[in-house]
């Protein structure tokens, strides 16, 4: 049996009853617009000092929360969030919830972007997924669940 320290522990069992707020990190304020309008538990993997621990945390809420919201922004460097809402979309469809945002601070997609956004967005939907198109939608969607 593998051992769980405390803080992993806590994560798992808090999981259940919250959502795992994943997508676009590099400075989007998406998380601090959204987090006031929940009125469900969240986990946010955003930390100021990111490292191994951080990393066991993320992917255990990821697991084990009973949503795992993805919202992609033109801030986002890398792509690695939308492989993560994917699979999630063909593992645990029922949970995850996908939401791209055009606009991001002074940054906007492009219309090559956009269209792949859209695309990934009915696949995703297609595997079960849930797709939404604004933070105010993810919050009503999640408030009722």
């Amino acid at each position: 049996m593998i051992e769980l320290t405390e803080a992993e522990s806590k994560v798992m069992k808090e999981a259940k009853n919250q959502v795992f707020l994943g997508g676009t990190c590099n400075d989007s304020s998406w998380r601090e617009t959204l987090k006031p309008m929940l009125t469900i538990g969240y986990f946010d993997p955003v930390v100021p000092d990111w490292n191994e621990e951080a990393y066991k945390l993320e992917l255990i809420a990821r697991e084990h929360s009973k949503f795992c919201l993805y919202v992609l922004t033109p801030k986002m460097t890398g792509v690695y969030s939308i492989a993560e809402v994917v699979d999630d979309s063909n593992k645990r469809p029922e949970k995850t919830v996908f939401c791209f945002l055009e606009k991001d601070g002074d940054l906007e997609f492009d219309k090559h972007q956009l269209k792949s956004l859209v695309n990934t967005g009915k696949m995703i939907k297609a595997n079960g997924g849930t797709v939404l198109n604004s933070l105010e939608e993810v919050a009503e969607f999640l408030n009722k669940a």
